[in-house]
């Protein structure tokens, strides 16, 4: 049965909270705890993908001012997470970099995380995990080449 695409953005609309607050429930990470903000868990893994990463490069990937990426920065600096690196060369040039805590805790989220999509897809099809795999990868391409232009 098809159904128009006004029909499929009202249904997903009404699906989409459910699901994010099933997925927050049976999360216990720092996230869901409140430790650490959205924002915060983004710049966490992107430093964790990317290595060490100058303040600019940060805001440019979170699509914010490089003055609110140090306000972003300087918190989890404070909790504990991220270092600053001084070039030694121009020390107008900072970059940030993930600590061991800082390291630790992606680490403890991704495995946190994997069990749950674990446990929540395990109880579907084979089958129904591919499709739904196959329309994420979809989805996130039309949304990266949009934001590349």
């Amino acid at each position: 049965m098809a159904i128009s695409l006004n029909e499929f953005a009202d249904r997903l609309n009404k699906i989409m909270p459910v699901i994010m607050k099933g997925f927050a429930r049976r999360s216990t990470n720092e996230l869901y705890k409140g430790k650490i903000t959205l924002p915060q868990l983004l710049v966490l893994a992107y430093l964790d993908e990317q290595g060490e990463s100058r303040m600019t490069d940060l805001a440019r990937f979170m699509k914010v001012s490089t003055a609110a990426m140090t306000g972003i920065v300087d918190r989890l600096v404070r909790h504990g997470y991220l270092l600053r690196v001084y070039d030694p060369k121009d020390r107008r040039i900072i970059k940030v970099k993930l600590n061991a805590k800082g390291a630790s805790l992606i680490k403890k989220i991704a495995q946190q995380r994997r069990k749950m999509v674990i446990n929540v897809f395990g109880k579907i099809s084979e089958t129904e995990r591919e499709d739904y795999l196959r329309i994420l990868t979809r989805i996130r391409d039309i949304l990266t080449k949009e934001e590349r232009s």
